[in-house]
Protein backbone atom coordinates (compact mmCIF):
# COMPACT_ATOMS: atom_id res chain seq x y z
CA UNK A 1 0.00 0.00 0.00
CA UNK A 2 1.47 3.26 -0.94
CA UNK A 3 0.56 5.04 1.96
CA UNK A 4 3.25 3.32 3.83
CA UNK A 5 5.77 5.06 1.13
CA UNK A 6 4.40 8.41 2.70
CA UNK A 7 5.17 7.00 6.34
CA UNK A 8 8.95 6.53 5.18
CA UNK A 9 9.09 9.70 3.09
CA UNK A 10 7.48 11.22 6.84
CA UNK A 11 10.70 10.32 8.29
CA UNK A 12 13.07 12.79 6.53
CA UNK A 13 11.12 15.73 8.40
CA UNK A 14 12.80 15.09 11.79
CA UNK A 15 15.67 15.43 10.18
CA UNK A 16 15.01 18.90 8.83
CA UNK A 17 14.53 20.58 11.92
CA UNK A 18 18.42 20.19 13.09
CA UNK A 19 19.51 21.50 9.62
CA UNK A 20 17.26 24.08 9.60
CA UNK A 21 18.79 25.17 13.22
CA UNK A 22 22.10 24.37 12.40
CA UNK A 23 22.31 26.88 10.11
CA UNK A 24 19.89 29.23 11.51
CA UNK A 25 22.39 29.65 14.54
CA UNK A 26 25.32 30.49 11.80
CA UNK A 27 22.95 33.13 10.05
CA UNK A 28 22.18 34.91 13.63
CA UNK A 29 26.43 34.94 14.35
CA UNK A 30 27.03 36.03 11.00
CA UNK A 31 24.23 38.91 10.73
CA UNK A 32 25.81 40.15 14.48
CA UNK A 33 29.30 40.62 13.13
CA UNK A 34 28.38 41.14 9.48
CA UNK A 35 25.56 43.85 9.20
CA UNK A 36 25.99 46.41 6.48
CA UNK A 37 28.51 44.29 5.33
CA UNK A 38 27.22 44.63 1.35
CA UNK A 39 26.88 47.85 -0.08
CA UNK A 40 24.55 48.92 -2.17
CA UNK A 41 26.81 49.10 -5.22
CA UNK A 42 28.37 45.79 -4.58
CA UNK A 43 24.75 44.36 -4.33
CA UNK A 44 23.59 45.91 -7.56
CA UNK A 45 27.21 46.25 -9.48
CA UNK A 46 26.13 42.96 -11.86
CA UNK A 47 22.42 44.19 -12.64
CA UNK A 48 21.89 44.51 -15.64
CA UNK A 49 18.67 45.77 -17.08
CA UNK A 50 17.63 43.71 -20.39
CA UNK A 51 16.59 46.26 -23.11
CA UNK A 52 13.31 46.85 -23.86
CA UNK A 53 12.41 44.40 -21.01
CA UNK A 54 9.71 45.25 -18.12
CA UNK A 55 11.72 44.88 -14.68
CA UNK A 56 9.51 43.67 -11.56
CA UNK A 57 11.94 45.48 -9.65
CA UNK A 58 13.03 48.77 -11.44
CA UNK A 59 10.96 51.54 -12.63
CA UNK A 60 11.64 52.64 -15.83
CA UNK A 61 13.15 55.40 -15.17
CA UNK A 62 15.61 52.69 -12.87
CA UNK A 63 14.01 53.50 -9.52
CA UNK A 64 13.25 50.94 -7.29
CA UNK A 65 9.53 50.21 -7.25
CA UNK A 66 7.74 50.49 -3.67
CA UNK A 67 6.88 47.24 -3.11
CA UNK A 68 10.23 46.13 -3.45
CA UNK A 69 11.85 49.06 -0.75
CA UNK A 70 11.34 46.35 2.25
CA UNK A 71 13.07 43.86 0.84
CA UNK A 72 15.95 45.25 -1.22
CA UNK A 73 17.12 47.27 2.18
CA UNK A 74 16.82 44.13 4.35
CA UNK A 75 19.41 42.63 1.12
CA UNK A 76 21.27 45.75 1.13
CA UNK A 77 21.76 45.67 5.06
CA UNK A 78 22.71 42.08 5.49
CA UNK A 79 25.90 40.64 4.96
CA UNK A 80 26.97 38.40 1.77
CA UNK A 81 28.18 35.32 3.81
CA UNK A 82 24.73 35.54 5.54
CA UNK A 83 22.76 35.78 2.22
CA UNK A 84 25.15 33.03 1.19
CA UNK A 85 24.59 30.82 4.26
CA UNK A 86 20.18 31.55 3.61
CA UNK A 87 20.59 30.47 0.17
CA UNK A 88 22.56 27.34 1.64
CA UNK A 89 20.00 26.51 3.94
CA UNK A 90 17.39 26.69 1.31
CA UNK A 91 19.07 24.01 -0.83
CA UNK A 92 19.54 21.90 2.51
CA UNK A 93 16.00 22.16 3.53
CA UNK A 94 15.00 20.77 -0.36
CA UNK A 95 17.19 18.33 -0.40
CA UNK A 96 16.03 17.00 3.18
CA UNK A 97 12.32 16.74 2.03
CA UNK A 98 13.52 15.46 -1.28
CA UNK A 99 12.17 18.20 -3.59
CA UNK A 100 13.06 17.20 -6.53
CA UNK A 101 12.27 17.92 -10.67
CA UNK A 102 13.79 15.86 -13.67
CA UNK A 103 15.39 17.19 -16.64
CA UNK A 104 15.41 14.96 -19.43
CA UNK A 105 17.94 17.09 -21.37
CA UNK A 106 21.08 17.20 -18.80
CA UNK A 107 23.64 14.71 -19.70
CA UNK A 108 24.85 14.97 -15.66
CA UNK A 109 21.46 12.75 -14.81
CA UNK A 110 17.67 13.60 -14.83
CA UNK A 111 17.29 13.44 -11.18
CA UNK A 112 17.83 17.18 -9.45
CA UNK A 113 16.89 19.35 -6.54
CA UNK A 114 14.68 21.88 -7.42
CA UNK A 115 16.34 25.38 -8.01
CA UNK A 116 15.34 27.95 -5.41
CA UNK A 117 15.69 32.04 -5.51
CA UNK A 118 15.92 33.68 -2.51
CA UNK A 119 14.74 36.91 -3.66
CA UNK A 120 10.71 37.00 -3.85
CA UNK A 121 8.86 38.26 -6.94
CA UNK A 122 6.25 40.58 -5.47
CA UNK A 123 2.94 41.61 -6.72
CA UNK A 124 0.75 44.32 -5.68
CA UNK A 125 -2.90 43.79 -4.54
CA UNK A 126 -3.66 45.92 -7.63
CA UNK A 127 -2.26 43.57 -9.76
CA UNK A 128 -3.19 40.68 -8.00
CA UNK A 129 -6.78 41.87 -8.53
CA UNK A 130 -6.60 42.07 -12.44
CA UNK A 131 -5.29 38.63 -12.57
CA UNK A 132 -7.54 36.95 -10.23
CA UNK A 133 -10.65 38.67 -12.26
CA UNK A 134 -9.54 37.66 -15.23
CA UNK A 135 -8.67 33.57 -14.52
CA UNK A 136 -12.01 33.63 -13.28
CA UNK A 137 -13.17 34.67 -15.93
CA UNK A 138 -11.01 32.33 -17.63
CA UNK A 139 -11.77 29.17 -16.81
CA UNK A 140 -15.85 29.93 -16.50
CA UNK A 141 -15.76 30.46 -20.14
CA UNK A 142 -13.69 27.09 -20.31
CA UNK A 143 -16.18 25.37 -18.01
CA UNK A 144 -18.67 26.20 -20.04
CA UNK A 145 -16.98 25.00 -23.70
CA UNK A 146 -16.27 21.76 -22.14
CA UNK A 147 -19.70 20.83 -20.86
CA UNK A 148 -20.87 22.38 -24.57
CA UNK A 149 -18.44 20.15 -26.52
CA UNK A 150 -19.55 17.16 -24.60
CA UNK A 151 -23.23 17.87 -25.02
CA UNK A 152 -25.27 20.29 -27.26
CA UNK A 153 -22.23 21.58 -29.10
CA UNK A 154 -23.91 24.73 -29.47
CA UNK A 155 -20.25 26.69 -30.08
CA UNK A 156 -19.62 24.65 -33.29
CA UNK A 157 -23.35 25.10 -34.27
CA UNK A 158 -22.71 29.08 -34.02
CA UNK A 159 -19.34 28.63 -36.15
CA UNK A 160 -17.22 29.85 -33.82
CA UNK A 161 -15.20 26.99 -32.92
CA UNK A 162 -14.37 25.06 -36.63
CA UNK A 163 -15.72 21.08 -35.73
CA UNK A 164 -12.49 19.23 -37.15
CA UNK A 165 -10.43 21.63 -34.46
CA UNK A 166 -12.18 19.39 -31.73
CA UNK A 167 -12.68 16.33 -33.63
CA UNK A 168 -9.21 16.19 -34.50
CA UNK A 169 -7.98 16.96 -31.08
CA UNK A 170 -6.22 13.80 -29.70
CA UNK A 171 -7.93 15.18 -26.04
CA UNK A 172 -11.06 14.81 -27.07
CA UNK A 173 -12.85 12.19 -25.85
CA UNK A 174 -15.74 10.86 -27.31
CA UNK A 175 -16.06 8.31 -24.49
CA UNK A 176 -17.29 11.53 -22.06
CA UNK A 177 -20.03 12.67 -24.32
CA UNK A 178 -23.59 13.19 -22.39
CA UNK A 179 -21.46 12.28 -19.21
CA UNK A 180 -23.21 14.47 -16.68
CA UNK A 181 -20.48 16.21 -13.73
CA UNK A 182 -21.40 17.19 -10.38
CA UNK A 183 -22.41 21.25 -10.60
CA UNK A 184 -21.08 20.89 -13.90
CA UNK A 185 -17.82 21.83 -13.37
CA UNK A 186 -15.19 19.73 -15.35
CA UNK A 187 -11.88 21.29 -14.22
CA UNK A 188 -11.66 21.70 -10.46
CA UNK A 189 -7.82 22.25 -10.28
CA UNK A 190 -6.15 24.72 -13.06
CA UNK A 191 -2.84 26.20 -13.80
CA UNK A 192 -3.11 29.15 -16.06
CA UNK A 193 0.37 30.02 -17.19
CA UNK A 194 1.10 33.97 -17.01
CA UNK A 195 3.86 36.43 -18.64
CA UNK A 196 4.16 39.96 -18.06
CA UNK A 197 5.35 41.92 -21.76
CA UNK A 198 7.89 44.78 -22.22
CA UNK A 199 4.15 46.70 -22.15
CA UNK A 200 3.73 45.96 -18.54
CA UNK A 201 0.64 43.81 -18.88
CA UNK A 202 0.21 40.37 -18.36
CA UNK A 203 -0.92 37.60 -21.04
CA UNK A 204 -1.93 33.84 -20.96
CA UNK A 205 0.85 32.10 -22.65
CA UNK A 206 -1.29 28.46 -21.70
CA UNK A 207 -3.92 26.91 -19.67
CA UNK A 208 -2.98 23.96 -17.94
CA UNK A 209 -6.77 21.73 -17.08
CA UNK A 210 -5.94 18.25 -16.92
CA UNK A 211 -3.52 17.38 -14.25
CA UNK A 212 -1.56 20.84 -13.50
CA UNK A 213 1.66 20.46 -11.31
CA UNK A 214 3.56 22.90 -9.20
CA UNK A 215 1.37 24.14 -6.68
CA UNK A 216 3.80 21.81 -3.81
CA UNK A 217 6.63 23.83 -5.27
CA UNK A 218 4.71 26.75 -4.34
CA UNK A 219 4.25 25.76 -1.09
CA UNK A 220 7.63 24.63 -0.29
CA UNK A 221 8.77 28.00 -1.49
CA UNK A 222 6.48 29.76 1.29
CA UNK A 223 7.95 27.88 3.66
CA UNK A 224 11.00 28.27 2.52
CA UNK A 225 10.89 32.11 2.91
CA UNK A 226 8.95 32.18 6.17
CA UNK A 227 12.73 30.53 7.85
CA UNK A 228 14.39 33.27 5.56
CA UNK A 229 12.55 35.99 6.10
CA UNK A 230 10.38 35.28 9.36
CA UNK A 231 9.78 39.19 10.51
CA UNK A 232 9.77 40.53 6.73
CA UNK A 233 6.50 38.66 5.68
CA UNK A 234 4.10 40.04 8.17
CA UNK A 235 5.33 43.94 7.53
CA UNK A 236 4.82 43.49 3.74
CA UNK A 237 1.71 42.27 4.71
CA UNK A 238 2.35 38.77 2.26
CA UNK A 239 -1.18 37.70 2.28
CA UNK A 240 -0.77 33.55 3.35
CA UNK A 241 -1.15 30.34 0.44
CA UNK A 242 -0.72 27.73 2.92
CA UNK A 243 -4.60 27.44 2.77
CA UNK A 244 -4.76 25.51 -0.42
CA UNK A 245 -4.37 22.08 0.93
CA UNK A 246 -7.77 22.43 3.25
CA UNK A 247 -9.25 24.61 0.21
CA UNK A 248 -8.36 21.78 -1.91
CA UNK A 249 -10.06 18.88 0.31
CA UNK A 250 -13.27 20.90 0.92
CA UNK A 251 -13.65 21.05 -3.24
CA UNK A 252 -12.81 17.46 -2.82
CA UNK A 253 -15.28 16.51 -0.88
CA UNK A 254 -18.10 18.43 -2.55
CA UNK A 255 -18.35 15.95 -4.85
CA UNK A 256 -19.38 13.37 -2.55
CA UNK A 257 -23.06 12.87 -1.33
CA UNK A 258 -21.63 10.89 1.84
CA UNK A 259 -20.41 13.46 4.57
CA UNK A 260 -17.56 11.61 5.36
CA UNK A 261 -16.34 10.81 1.81
CA UNK A 262 -13.33 8.48 1.05
CA UNK A 263 -10.80 10.60 -1.07
CA UNK A 264 -7.93 9.30 -2.37
CA UNK A 265 -4.79 10.66 -5.00
CA UNK A 266 -4.33 8.18 -7.61
CA UNK A 267 -0.58 8.62 -8.87
CA UNK A 268 1.38 6.90 -11.55
CA UNK A 269 4.03 5.84 -8.72
CA UNK A 270 7.65 7.11 -7.40
CA UNK A 271 9.55 7.24 -10.65
CA UNK A 272 7.01 9.79 -11.75
CA UNK A 273 8.69 13.47 -12.24
CA UNK A 274 5.52 15.01 -9.89
CA UNK A 275 5.84 12.17 -7.25
CA UNK A 276 7.06 13.81 -4.50
CA UNK A 277 4.27 16.95 -5.08
CA UNK A 278 1.63 13.55 -5.22
CA UNK A 279 2.76 12.61 -1.49
CA UNK A 280 2.66 15.96 -0.36
CA UNK A 281 -0.64 17.03 -1.66
CA UNK A 282 -2.04 13.52 0.17
CA UNK A 283 -0.14 14.36 3.24
CA UNK A 284 -1.63 17.79 3.73
CA UNK A 285 -5.07 16.86 3.16
CA UNK A 286 -4.94 13.50 4.93
CA UNK A 287 -6.29 11.68 2.16
CA UNK A 288 -5.00 7.97 1.12
CA UNK A 289 -2.17 8.09 -1.62
CA UNK A 290 -2.85 5.29 -4.36
CA UNK A 291 -1.74 3.76 -7.46
CA UNK A 292 -3.74 1.64 -10.04
CA UNK A 293 -2.74 -1.87 -7.82
CA UNK A 294 -4.45 -0.54 -4.84
CA UNK A 295 -7.97 0.11 -6.31
CA UNK A 296 -10.06 -2.86 -8.22
CA UNK A 297 -13.96 -2.20 -9.44
CA UNK A 298 -17.09 -4.22 -8.97
CA UNK A 299 -20.37 -3.89 -9.85
CA UNK A 300 -19.52 -0.24 -10.87
CA UNK A 301 -18.11 0.22 -7.75
CA UNK A 302 -14.17 1.55 -7.22
CA UNK A 303 -12.71 0.26 -4.21
CA UNK A 304 -9.51 0.43 -2.14
CA UNK A 305 -8.10 -2.25 -0.95
CA UNK A 306 -6.97 -2.53 2.44
CA UNK A 307 -6.03 -4.76 5.31
CA UNK A 308 -9.22 -4.63 6.71
CA UNK A 309 -10.94 -5.49 2.99
CA UNK A 310 -12.11 -3.49 0.45
CA UNK A 311 -13.31 0.22 1.37
CA UNK A 312 -15.13 2.08 -1.39
CA UNK A 313 -13.81 5.00 -2.88
CA UNK A 314 -16.07 8.13 -3.05
CA UNK A 315 -13.74 10.56 -4.92
CA UNK A 316 -10.33 10.15 -6.97
CA UNK A 317 -8.05 13.20 -7.65
CA UNK A 318 -6.34 11.37 -10.26
CA UNK A 319 -2.67 12.77 -11.81
CA UNK A 320 -3.03 9.94 -14.25
CA UNK A 321 -3.32 11.08 -17.38
CA UNK A 322 -6.21 9.79 -19.74
CA UNK A 323 -4.67 7.50 -22.20
CA UNK A 324 -3.17 5.79 -19.09
CA UNK A 325 -6.49 6.19 -17.08
CA UNK A 326 -8.47 2.75 -17.85
CA UNK A 327 -7.03 0.20 -19.92
CA UNK A 328 -10.43 -1.05 -21.07
CA UNK A 329 -11.41 1.80 -22.97
CA UNK A 330 -7.59 3.63 -24.05
CA UNK A 331 -4.73 2.00 -23.58
CA UNK A 332 -5.10 -1.39 -23.22
CA UNK A 333 -1.24 -2.16 -22.22
CA UNK A 334 -1.57 0.86 -19.15
CA UNK A 335 -0.65 -0.69 -15.60
CA UNK A 336 -1.52 2.64 -14.55
CA UNK A 337 -5.44 3.08 -14.05
CA UNK A 338 -8.26 0.55 -13.38
CA UNK A 339 -10.21 -1.32 -15.53
CA UNK A 340 -13.34 -0.33 -15.41
CA UNK A 341 -12.92 3.22 -13.76
CA UNK A 342 -14.80 5.08 -16.81
CA UNK A 343 -18.23 3.03 -16.44
CA UNK A 344 -18.26 3.66 -12.81
CA UNK A 345 -17.17 7.17 -13.68
CA UNK A 346 -20.28 7.81 -16.38
CA UNK A 347 -22.34 5.48 -13.71
CA UNK A 348 -21.92 8.80 -10.90
CA UNK A 349 -20.29 6.22 -8.66
CA UNK A 350 -17.38 7.59 -8.47
CA UNK A 351 -16.26 10.71 -9.35
CA UNK A 352 -12.64 11.55 -10.69
CA UNK A 353 -10.85 15.07 -10.44
CA UNK A 354 -9.99 16.62 -13.12
CA UNK A 355 -13.09 15.29 -15.70
CA UNK A 356 -11.58 13.49 -18.26
CA UNK A 357 -11.36 14.60 -21.47
CA UNK A 358 -10.52 18.24 -19.58
CA UNK A 359 -7.65 18.11 -22.27
CA UNK A 360 -9.69 19.48 -25.69
CA UNK A 361 -9.74 22.67 -23.82
CA UNK A 362 -6.44 23.41 -22.85
CA UNK A 363 -4.58 21.82 -26.21
CA UNK A 364 -2.87 24.95 -28.03
CA UNK A 365 -4.71 24.83 -30.97
CA UNK A 366 -7.85 25.57 -28.70
CA UNK A 367 -6.21 28.27 -26.75
CA UNK A 368 -6.78 30.62 -30.17
CA UNK A 369 -10.52 30.42 -29.78
CA UNK A 370 -10.47 31.16 -25.80
CA UNK A 371 -10.79 34.61 -26.69
CA UNK A 372 -13.97 33.91 -28.23
CA UNK A 373 -15.21 31.34 -25.81
CA UNK A 374 -15.56 34.36 -22.99
CA UNK A 375 -17.55 36.72 -25.66
CA UNK A 376 -19.98 33.84 -26.78
CA UNK A 377 -20.66 32.48 -23.12
CA UNK A 378 -20.17 35.14 -20.70
CA UNK A 379 -21.26 38.57 -22.98
CA UNK A 380 -17.65 39.92 -21.89
CA UNK A 381 -14.44 41.17 -22.86
CA UNK A 382 -11.63 39.08 -21.92
CA UNK A 383 -9.67 40.89 -18.79
CA UNK A 384 -6.46 38.77 -19.73
CA UNK A 385 -5.45 38.83 -23.14
CA UNK A 386 -3.81 35.95 -25.20
CA UNK A 387 -0.89 36.16 -27.32
CA UNK A 388 -1.07 36.81 -30.79
CA UNK A 389 -1.21 32.70 -31.70
CA UNK A 390 -0.31 31.66 -35.64
CA UNK A 391 -2.27 27.98 -36.51
CA UNK A 392 -0.02 26.52 -38.86
CA UNK A 393 -2.41 24.33 -40.33
CA UNK A 394 -3.62 27.30 -42.48
CA UNK A 395 -1.24 28.11 -45.13
CA UNK A 396 -1.20 32.01 -45.05
CA UNK A 397 0.07 31.67 -41.86
CA UNK A 398 2.12 29.00 -41.73
CA UNK A 399 4.01 31.06 -44.46
CA UNK A 400 4.02 34.22 -42.56
CA UNK A 401 5.75 32.10 -39.70
CA UNK A 402 8.34 30.83 -42.00
CA UNK A 403 9.19 34.40 -43.55
CA UNK A 404 9.53 35.62 -39.70
CA UNK A 405 10.87 32.60 -38.29
CA UNK A 406 14.08 34.48 -36.14
CA UNK A 407 10.98 36.04 -34.26
CA UNK A 408 8.53 32.98 -33.67
CA UNK A 409 8.76 30.38 -31.02
CA UNK A 410 6.76 27.24 -32.61
CA UNK A 411 5.27 24.66 -29.81
CA UNK A 412 3.34 21.40 -30.95
CA UNK A 413 -0.39 21.70 -30.22
CA UNK A 414 -0.25 18.36 -27.51
CA UNK A 415 3.29 19.07 -26.04
CA UNK A 416 4.04 20.31 -22.84
CA UNK A 417 7.29 20.86 -20.38
CA UNK A 418 9.05 22.77 -22.88
CA UNK A 419 9.57 20.11 -25.18
CA UNK A 420 9.19 19.78 -28.89
CA UNK A 421 9.63 23.33 -29.09
CA UNK A 422 11.83 25.66 -31.48
CA UNK A 423 13.01 29.15 -30.37
CA UNK A 424 13.71 30.66 -33.78
CA UNK A 425 16.26 33.55 -32.59
CA UNK A 426 18.10 30.47 -30.69
CA UNK A 427 18.30 27.86 -33.30
CA UNK A 428 20.37 27.16 -36.03
CA UNK A 429 19.69 27.19 -39.85
CA UNK A 430 20.34 23.31 -39.97
CA UNK A 431 18.08 23.48 -36.79
CA UNK A 432 15.24 25.38 -38.43
CA UNK A 433 15.42 23.78 -42.08
CA UNK A 434 14.58 20.23 -39.94
CA UNK A 435 12.32 21.16 -37.82
CA UNK A 436 10.23 23.32 -40.49
CA UNK A 437 10.46 19.38 -42.75
CA UNK A 438 9.19 17.27 -39.66
CA UNK A 439 6.34 20.37 -39.19
CA UNK A 440 4.89 20.46 -43.09
CA UNK A 441 4.26 16.55 -42.23
CA UNK A 442 0.72 17.44 -40.32
CA UNK A 443 0.89 21.22 -39.95
CA UNK A 444 -2.22 21.43 -38.03
CA UNK A 445 -0.52 19.52 -34.65
CA UNK A 446 1.88 23.33 -34.17
CA UNK A 447 0.97 26.60 -33.57
CA UNK A 448 3.41 29.68 -33.29
CA UNK A 449 3.83 32.90 -31.59
CA UNK A 450 5.77 35.61 -31.56
CA UNK A 451 8.79 35.80 -28.84
CA UNK A 452 7.94 37.89 -26.58
CA UNK A 453 10.35 39.82 -23.97
CA UNK A 454 9.10 38.08 -20.90
CA UNK A 455 9.83 40.57 -17.44
CA UNK A 456 12.92 40.09 -15.20
CA UNK A 457 13.07 39.87 -11.41
CA UNK A 458 16.26 40.11 -9.42
CA UNK A 459 17.93 36.69 -8.35
CA UNK A 460 20.70 36.26 -6.47
CA UNK A 461 23.25 34.83 -8.25
CA UNK A 462 26.94 34.58 -7.04
CA UNK A 463 26.78 37.05 -4.37
CA UNK A 464 25.25 39.70 -6.50
CA UNK A 465 21.09 40.46 -7.97
CA UNK A 466 21.02 39.82 -11.39
CA UNK A 467 17.63 39.80 -13.10
CA UNK A 468 16.52 36.71 -15.04
CA UNK A 469 13.00 36.08 -17.11
CA UNK A 470 10.42 34.71 -14.86
CA UNK A 471 6.23 33.86 -15.49
CA UNK A 472 3.71 33.06 -12.74
CA UNK A 473 1.44 30.07 -12.38
CA UNK A 474 -1.59 30.85 -10.50
CA UNK A 475 -3.84 27.87 -9.29
CA UNK A 476 -7.73 27.90 -9.46
CA UNK A 477 -9.97 25.64 -7.77
CA UNK A 478 -13.38 25.39 -9.36
CA UNK A 479 -16.45 24.23 -7.29
CA UNK A 480 -20.17 24.38 -6.58
CA UNK A 481 -19.77 27.75 -4.29
CA UNK A 482 -17.38 29.42 -7.33
CA UNK A 483 -13.83 29.50 -8.28
CA UNK A 484 -11.26 30.33 -5.40
CA UNK A 485 -7.36 31.06 -6.43
CA UNK A 486 -4.54 31.17 -4.55
CA UNK A 487 -2.99 34.44 -4.08
CA UNK A 488 0.52 33.79 -5.49
CA UNK A 489 1.61 31.06 -7.53
CA UNK A 490 4.26 29.53 -8.91
CA UNK A 491 7.19 31.71 -10.43
CA UNK A 492 9.24 29.52 -12.91
CA UNK A 493 13.14 30.97 -13.56
CA UNK A 494 14.94 30.65 -15.93
CA UNK A 495 18.35 30.55 -14.48
CA UNK A 496 20.18 30.82 -17.37
CA UNK A 497 20.87 34.61 -18.43
CA UNK A 498 19.05 35.96 -21.23
CA UNK A 499 16.93 32.85 -22.07
CA UNK A 500 13.33 32.85 -22.29
CA UNK A 501 12.92 28.94 -21.45
CA UNK A 502 11.92 28.59 -17.35
CA UNK A 503 10.30 25.19 -17.76
CA UNK A 504 11.88 23.31 -14.65
CA UNK A 505 12.36 20.15 -17.17
CA UNK A 506 14.27 22.69 -18.99
CA UNK A 507 16.92 23.58 -16.25
CA UNK A 508 15.23 26.17 -14.96
CA UNK A 509 13.95 27.06 -11.16
CA UNK A 510 11.30 29.15 -8.94
CA UNK A 511 11.39 31.62 -6.41
CA UNK A 512 8.11 32.54 -3.69
CA UNK A 513 5.58 34.79 -5.14
CA UNK A 514 4.60 37.37 -2.67
CA UNK A 515 1.31 39.23 -2.90
CA UNK A 516 1.12 42.13 -0.89
CA UNK A 517 -2.05 43.92 0.53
Amino acid sequence: MIIFKIKQILVIYYHQYAIFYKYYLTIVIFDTYNKNFMSKDHLFSSYDQLSSTWDEMYSSNSEIREQYDMIIDYLKNTSKKTLSKKEELSKQLFMSQGVTFTVYSDNEGIEKIFPFDIVPRIITAAEWDKIERGIKQRIKALNLFIKDIYNEQFIIKDGIVPADLIYSCPNYLREMKGVKVPHDVYVHIAGVDLIRNNDGEFYVLEDNLRTPSGVSYMLENREISKRLYPGILPRNNVRSVSNYPNLLYKKLQELSYNSNPNIVLLTPGIYNSAYYEHTTLARLMGIELVEGSDLVVKNHFVYMKTTNGLKQVDVIYRRVDDDFLDPLEFNAKSVLGVAGIMAAYRKGNVNIINAPGTGVADDKATYVYVPDMIKYYLGEEPILKNIKTYQLGRPDELQYVVDNIRTMVIKKTDGSGGYGMLMGHEATDEEIKDYLDNLRKKPENFIAQPILKLSTAPCYINGQLSPRCIDLRPFALSGKDGIDICPGGLTRVALKKGSLVVNSSQGGGSKDTWVIQ
